[in-house]
């Protein structure tokens, strides 16, 4: 009985290009009393892996949550083992935004103390004394409200790239951190101001409503199903997002566009931007805003010392992260002295209207699928010629391609031209060895990819 991952990431990102199905990214969550969270976590485990879903799911003796990606085929099928259960019975399933075939690569499920990280020992409140929850029209009448705060229950690399207009954004890194900060700042309006609150898909707000009625807070409001719900019942009721910029997501993706407003800037130049990476140096992996220009000329690196190190052989590299613990780092990306444009402001700080700049106004990245299709087979010093086997799908002369290895970084280049198994060629498919020129030094551990554009 299989009850943990066999496969790397990328084993499986292959085998979704291979299968050439759509896809769904959704999540969902539900605060119940699990008697048994060590058997409901193998339970679903075993009735996902069926279904090829995959994602990211935390289970405890307080409930679960979700964020998952599901073939579009099995869409149904999954609901299904969701509502065996009594308390998922009708549960809300929120739907991306944006759809990316990637956007999960493994199935984790994880039996946790809490399914959020909310630093609350729930015995001290009642946790079903929620506030009251609103649907987007509603919640956009409340925000015109002049008595009314409205609070982001987000983390700070969130907020930074998209929020509601004139809400207080804490300038915090964890959930946790921002219950005390936002109780304390607002004590002299908690009976007299309407307090709103959104998160991302609802659940923090689940817990945090409960916590500031318990604190005294009389007219509490909560978005119902977060920004994601927010985000589907506005383009269904043909309505105005009040929310401008990107919602922040915790998968591949990294962020779906909601509006065209972008409310950031690069942390490496300060020009318009709000596309979130991780550094490029494994034993960084800091998150962190970049340009286009500032990853080509960084590739994609956070710092000219994690520039450096991605150029070291990848043993090295390997000594050097030996033993890090970077994982609680990852996502301080605007604590790192090595970002010159990183944004600091007061958590209570006024909200001054800002000029937003549109997609419209800089250059827009295109939406990329990367598809790997093939692995280095040599490196010809003298002729400066590649060798790439090709495993999966197929390129042509015109193509643009993606080199990648760890010390090669990423390199891209169109092929004007090529050799297939020796002899001009305009196509190059599985199992086919292709040459072509490169102005660097290819290695066996680099990875082929052809850059297919989506605008």
């Amino acid at each position: 009985m299989q009850l943990y991952n066999t496969l790397s990431a990328e084993q499986r990102a292959q085998l979704i290009e291979e299968a050439g199905q759509k896809r769904i990214t959704l999540s969902f969550y539900q605060y119940a009393k699990i008697a048994d969270p060590q058997k409901f976590r193998d339970d679903l485990f075993l009735a996902w892996s069926k279904l090829d879903a995959l994602g990211r799911t935390y289970v405890a003796h307080e409930g679960i949550n979700a964020q998952m990606s599901v073939p579009a085929e099995n869409f149904e099928a999954f609901r299904e083992t969701l509502e065996v259960y009594d308390f998922m019975k009708g549960i809300r399933l929120n739907v991306a935004v944006e759809q990316d075939d990637l956007s999960f690569l493994k199935l984790t499920v994880k039996v946790r103390k809490k399914i959020v990280a909310d630093g609350l020992n729930d015995d001290t409140f009642d946790v079903t004394n929620k506030g009251i929850h609103l649907r987007a029209k509603e919640f956009n009448d409340l925000l015109e409200d002049p008595n009314t705060i409205v609070v982001d229950f987000r983390n700070h690399y969130e907020s930074e790239i998209g929020h509601f207009e004139g809400a207080i954004t804490p300038d915090v890194d964890t959930f946790r951190e921002s219950l005390p900060i936002i109780n304390e700042k607002l004590q002299e309006h908690k009976e007299t101001k309407n307090l709103l609150m959104y998160c991302t898909g609802g659940i923090r707000c689940e817990k945090a409503s409960a916590y500031f009625k318990h604190h005294g807070f009389k007219n509490v409001y909560q978005l119902e199903g977060g920004i994601i719900e927010y985000t589907r019942q506005i383009k269904e009721e043909g309505l105005k997002s009040k929310f401008i910029g990107k919602n922040f997501v915790f998968d591949h993706r990294l962020g779906e566009r909601i509006t065209d407003d972008i409310i950031a800037n690069c942390h490496q130049c300060g020009k318009p931007c709000d596309t979130h990476v991780n550094c490029s140096n494994e034993a960084c992996h800091l998150l962190f805003i970049q340009c286009d220009e500032c990853a080509e000329a960084m590739h994609g690196c956070c710092s000219d010392k994690c520039l450096e190190i991605i150029q070291l052989p990848v043993e090295e590299q390997k000594r050097l992260r030996k033993g890090q613990q970077k994982g609680n780092l990852i996502f301080k990306k605007g604590k790192s002295d090595a970002l010159k444009f990183k944004k600091e402001r007061n958590v209570f700080e006024e909200v001054i209207p800002q000029k937003v700049a549109t997609v419209t106004e800089i250059r827009k990245k295109n939406r990329e699928r990367k598809i790997l299709i093939g692995k280095g087979e040599h490196y010809f010093t003298k002729a400066s010629v590649a060798q790439f086997s090709i495993q999966n799908h197929q390129v042509k002369v015109g193509d643009e391609v993606l080199i990648v290895g760890p010390s090669t970084g990423e390199e891209r280049l169109t092929l004007t031209k090529f050799k297939v198994n020796g002899q001009d060629a305009n196509l190059a498919v599985i199992n086919d060895k292709i040459t072509f020129e490169v102005p660097f030094r290819v290695r066996l551990s680099d990875k082929l990819y052809v850059i297919h554009n989506e605008n």
